[in-house]
């Protein structure tokens, strides 16, 4: 079974679909607002030369989906699949982010519920790698049911580590 890296997942609030190279102007708009990444190791990602790099690898990637509310439209943010490995049938989920104004936990638990739910048909467990810093993400995948693994080197940098599995009645449990 091959596995898809960049589906169109849709639920209540979100959908997520590939992400494409004329996405630029409106994620990067989503993405321009200092607060959004100030416990974030790459504190200067809302300007537009390092969103750039950040979108270009993105795009690269094969596996970036967008964030669009389904309300109006509006791209809101981003995520991807990233080191997918069938041997040991884990991945990871990550460089997400979403607009302050849908901060809160209902479009954050809906981006993860769909991309777990998707992903869990082909990995027995997902990883969520953040850095030191960012007290906001850590805490929103702890919320999500996300079991810290700890400290590891990522990336040639240290991160916090949590990891998800499907179980029944969990967020991807189905």
């Amino acid at each position: 079974m091959s596995v898809d890296l960049q589906p169109t997942l849709r639920g209540a609030l979100l959908e997520m679909r590939p992400l494409r190279a004329d996405d630029w102007d409106a994620l990067y708009a989503a993405a321009s607002d200092p607060l959004i990444w100030e416990q974030h190791p790459e504190r200067l990602r809302y300007t537009e030369p390092v969103f750039r790099e950040f979108f270009r690898v993105a795009l690269a990637s094969g596996s970036a989906l967008v964030a669009i509310d389904l309300a109006d439209g509006r791209v809101v943010g981003s995520s991807r699949y990233n080191d997918y490995n069938p041997a040991s049938r884990t991945i990871e989920i990550g460089w997400s982010f979403l607009v302050r104004s849908h901060w809160g936990g209902r479009y954050n638990a809906e981006m993860k519920r769909l991309m777990l739910d998707h992903i869990f048909a082909f990995v027995d467990e997902v990883h969520f790698v953040i850095g030191p810093q960012n007290m906001r993400s850590q805490q929103a995948i702890q919320r999500l049911g996300g079991e810290l693994l700890g400290m590891r080197t990522v990336r040639g940098a240290e991160n916090v580590v949590f990891r998800m599995v499907p179980t029944a009645g969990s967020l991807g449990g189905g």
